[in-house]
């Protein structure tokens, strides 16, 4: 045996690394034991057997007082070996022998001794089951075998045939305060190893653990339903099955994405909804993927079947040309009476092939809802996440969404996930996709709880929806539901499944539906009847037919969304109808608007650099310094939120600004405490949320987006930190922000503000990929915008808020001129204009022009410093501040004031193949706006973005600009 010095202090005892929360921490002392009893406690004991067992081997290979301790003890009297020693709970029973208090004494006080270790073992075996209960738990429908923990056997402990029938105390338990060991493990196995596996004891706080306990084990995990209870639960399995076979059977071979096998997933919703309206939940976002959404569409969010058949039949082409998205990925929404009076409305969200990405989305839209309707305490609204097995353990978005939910800035008070575990990933199984024992095992990073249930146990899934809605509601966490079922089919109709699982679809194919299996055991009963059970069946089958020839009369009209409630007044489509409100701001306004936004409480201590930023700031609202980038930034905020417009800001440092330009934020130098200036100067409040965001791109973004979904009267704005790093949320850009209106016919005026420019930084702090948002540009779908001012900033901000038309705003932001004594505005700037999509050039004469150069962003500086340089009168530069929708009518009406025989070029800093060249190229060919003829100017095509030399950076934009000038 090791020295016992060298065996860690955090190692459990008796049980396995399940059971690390509840383990003495390594830093934990084991100092000398000074009373019998010490020994007893759990920090304690393992590094006393250790020591004990090396005394048995060697009485000098322990200390002095350890050797005059068991020598006391006369532990060589005992009869115990060091061989002894390596049976767990043998040498406990042995060690506790030797330093009990009652040793020695009479036989009753030995007797009493003995009562209490066997009292300690049962506690230690009922601790077992609550920890590794699970493992054997009957939760697979396919009966797939699972390894029996030795722990959860009651011989592990020292448990024979003789103590089976002995009573013991179970007071501190669910149930009558004594029973036999016999009825204890009965017990443990019905509450901890039936239809249900709980993994729970990984939560800190004793007092979650304690009120799941005592849910659990004062019913055995089991949920006593009613006749009428049981009646629902049988109709809506029969509304599922139903309408799968009957899409089967009336669509053969289309795909569906039939939720054939996890049926079972409509009465657990269906239970969620009615459970939620009883506790006061007004409203619920619902976010799931493909398999199953039809159905859920028909049997949950009340879709008409009617609508979903005519989606089948595929007869309108004209209504969908070029636009549109399969039926499988439609949202819904709809407002639902519960069996108990209580009105639900219900929304269920858009969502593309991508798994587990509407996850943020979802929560976004429910957090502004919240927002928007007061419910601050989250008490009133709930979001419900459905996720695949496979998907929820391998796609990384799952984890970022779970790290969002106990955040200040991206609490919504507890998602419900629930995983329909079809314990296979298209043709992967769980052993080729994950590398841990179950697929919510991700969910482990969070302070819940994670039931397993089998699915094809419906009173089991009762009792598990039931528990996990008042856990949320209870504690404001997330919660999650593991439904094990099995998919009937392929991943679509027309896939074989048996290529790649023979064996598990031999099973699969030997099962009949879960409604027929439930209505079994409900006639089994005496519950209900064959009969009744067969009527069900038949009146749901007549009510699709009755559908089906709705959906198949001629004159037939499929009505859409009109986009009502909060959009209402709100518009998308071309840029030609979109509105231009005015942008402007008094003078006498913006000056007390920035006195008040650089006046902290009289009590705080901002640092000194800060307070000297507020006193800059303070001079620009006076008109007696130039606007900068954050001066105009914090004006059209600050404007904004005082006349009631909200403002969400949240992103990687936002509140300082990874530039430190910003600091919108300001935290007291001697407490720490922090002052929000324009929550101060706000309407309300409550309208203004600037968050830290996590470091998480695709997460945050696709919260920020939903939000947006759900507050077109506000500015919703994402940062990132670089926009190099924008790229890692590409799918929520490609899937959701690009594409929404054209798929989905749905707004957003979300606001991504992405520090860009070739400054020497590298190829990962130069470029957002201003190339990529242009390629994807189309249909007005998105606007782009590269301002070059503080003014034009202020102003784009500003219609951007106002605006009713509602698009995306992409913006290429700067990072060397947020200080630019170049790049700053005079007050008059913000008082008066608007945001120019194209900015003449005012310093020289049209009519002597010979070369125009168009140019974006901090790259007009240095052409213009370099035409100073030069002396360069016959060069004008152009600034194209919105690349799209591209201006061309007001490029043209600039155009026209020079000579039809100016040269007209495009400069920019980017690679040839990157920025806005291949799009101006593609978009205008040779001869610009089809009149001038067209080049361009910039580094040669690359595979990255910039150098990592800032030697080599300084030369390449020297040759930039002397191509520009032809003096090379």
């Amino acid at each position: 045996m090791s020295n016992p010095s060298s065996r860690p202090a955090s190692a459990p005892l008796f049980l396995d690394s399940d059971d690390s929360a509840e383990s003495p921490s390594a830093g934990q002392s084991v100092g000398l034991i000074g009373e019998s009893e010490a020994v007893f406690a759990t920090d304690n004991l393992e590094f006393a057997e250790a020591q004990l067992e090396c005394y048995l081997q060697d009485r000098a290979s322990v200390s002095p007082d350890w050797r005059h301790y068991f020598d006391e003890l006369r532990v060589v009297d005992s009869g115990l070996t060091p061989e002894s020693m390596r049976t767990p709970f043998q040498s406990q029973s042995i060690f506790r022998r030797l330093v009990s208090p009652t040793r020695g004494a009479d036989g009753d006080s030995a007797s009493a001794a003995n009562a209490a270790l066997l009292q300690e073992r049962l506690e230690q075996l009922i601790r077992s089951y609550r920890i590794r209960g699970h493992v054997v738990a009957n939760i697979d429908p396919l009966n797939a075998e699972r390894p029996r923990p030795a722990e959860l056997d009651p011989g592990f402990y020292g448990f024979n045939d003789e103590h089976m029938d002995r009573e013991f105390s179970t007071e501190w338990s669910g149930g009558p305060d004594v029973r036999t060991l016999r009825d204890m493990v009965d017990w443990l196995q019905t509450t901890y190893c039936r239809s249900i596996g709980v993994q729970y004891m990984h939560i800190d706080s004793l007092q979650v653990r304690k009120w799941l306990e005592t849910r659990m084990e004062k019913t055995a995990n089991r949920l006593r339903l009613s006749r009428s209870e049981q009646l629902r639960i049988l109709e809506r399995l029969s509304d599922a099955v139903v309408f799968e076979e009957f899409v089967q059977k009336k669509y053969v071979g289309a795909k569906s994405f039939s939720l054939e096998g996890a049926e079972s997933l409509i009465p657990l919703l269906d239970i969620a909804i009615e459970h939620a309206g009883s506790q006061g939940i007004e409203l619920m976002v619902l976010g799931m993927a493909h398999r199953g959404r039809l159905n859920v569409l028909a049997n949950i969010m009340g879709k008409k079947p009617s609508k979903i058949f005519r989606e089948f039949d595929d007869v309108d082409p004209q209504l969908k040309m070029g636009r549109g998205d399969v039926k499988y990925h439609l949202g819904y929404s709809s407002d639902r009476m519960t069996s108990s009076g209580q009105n639900v409305h219900l929304t269920l969200c858009f969502n593309p092939s991508h798994l587990e990405f509407v996850n943020p989305v979802a929560l976004g839209r429910l957090r502004a809802k919240q927002d928007r309707t007061g419910d601050n305490e989250r008490q009133k609204t709930c979001c419900i996440l459905i996720h695949g097995d496979a998907a929820f353990a391998g796609e990384g978005v799952v984890q970022e969404t779970l790290n969002l939910s106990e955040l200040p800035g991206y609490q919504t008070g507890g998602t419900l996930h629930i995983i329909v575990n079809n314990q296979i990933g298209f043709t992967t199984s769980p052993s080729e996709g994950r590398s841990c024992a179950y697929a919510t095992d991700v969910a482990r990073m969070l302070q819940v709880p994670i039931f397993h249930v089998n699915g094809e146990d419906p009173e089991a899934v009762a009792q598990v929806i039931h528990l996990a809605m008042d856990f949320r509601q209870r504690f404001q966490r997330d919660v999650v539901i593991d439904m094990y079922c099995f998919r009937r089919r392929g991943h679509n109709e027309s896939d074989e499944p048996a290529f790649t699982q023979p064996t598990m679809y031999q099973v699969i194919r030997s099962r009949e539906t879960v409604f027929n299996s439930f209505l079994d055991s409900l006639v089994s009963l005496n519950e209900v009847s064959r009969e009744e059970g067969l009527d069900i069946v038949a009146r749901r089958a007549q009510a699709l037919e009755e559908e089906l020839k709705e959906a198949r009369r001629e004159g037939f009209q499929y009505l859409e969304d009109s986009g009502g409630g909060v959009w209402q007044g709100y518009f998308g489509g071309i840029a030609a109808t979109a509105d231009n409100p005015d942008t402007t701001i008094d003078a006498d306004a913006l000056a007390h608007l920035m006195a008040e936004l650089t006046t902290p409480p009289v009590d705080f201590n901002p640092h000194r650099k800060a307070q000297a930023i507020l006193s800059a700031r303070r001079l620009m609202g006076q008109g007696e310094q130039l606007f900068d980038w954050g001066g105009a930034e914090l004006a059209a905020f600050g404007s904004l939120v005082k006349s009631g417009v909200r403002l969400r800001f949240s992103g990687q440092d936002v509140r300082r600004g990874t530039f430190s330009h910003r600091h919108a934020a300001l935290f007291d130098c001697n407490n720490g405490q922090m002052w929000i200036g324009l929550a101060d100067a706000a309407a309300s409040p409550d309208l203004v949320e600037i968050y830290n965001s996590p470091l998480s791109e695709v997460g945050v973004l696709g919260f920020e987006y939903g939000y947006s979904l759900d507050c077109p009267d506000g500015l919703v704005i994402w940062e990132a930190q670089f926009g190099d790093f924008v790229n890692v949320a590409q799918v929520i850009i490609d899937q959701f922000i690009a594409s929404a209106e054209d798929k989905w016919k749905r707004l957003s005026g979300l606001v991504m503000l992405l520090p860009h420019g070739m400054e020497g930084a590298g190829p990962e702090h130069s470029s957002a990929r201003l190339e990529r948002f242009l390629a994807m540009a189309a249909e007005d779908n998105i606007q782009v915008c590269y301002p070059s001012s503080a003014a034009q900033y202020f102003h784009m901000l500003r219609r951007q808020a106002f605006r009713k038309w509602k698009k995306p705003l992409i913006v290429m932001t700067p990072k060397s001129l947020l200080r630019s004594r170049d790049a700053s505005s005079d007050i008059s700037e913000l008082t008066s204009g608007s945001f120019q999509e194209v900015l003449a050039d005012s310093t020289v004469d049209p009519t002597s022009v010979s070369r125009v150069l168009l140019c974006t962003g901090k790259l007009y500086y240095e052409l213009a410093a370099m035409r100073e340089e030069l002396g360069c009168q016959d060069t004008a530069i152009v600034r194209i501040e919105q690349l799209y929708p591209f201006p061309a009518a007001a490029l043209d009406e600039i155009l026209a004031a020079f000579p039809d025989n100016a040269s007209i070029f495009w400069v920019q800093e980017e690679p040839r193949n990157q920025g806005a060249w291949g799009f101006l190229r593609m978009r205008f060919g040779e001869r610009l706006l089809d009149k001038y003829p067209f080049r361009g100017i910039s580094r040669p095509e690359s595979a990255s973005p910039a150098t990592g030399s800032a030697t080599s950076h300084k030369i390449e934009q020297q040759t930039i600009l002397k191509q520009a000038f032809e003096l090379e």
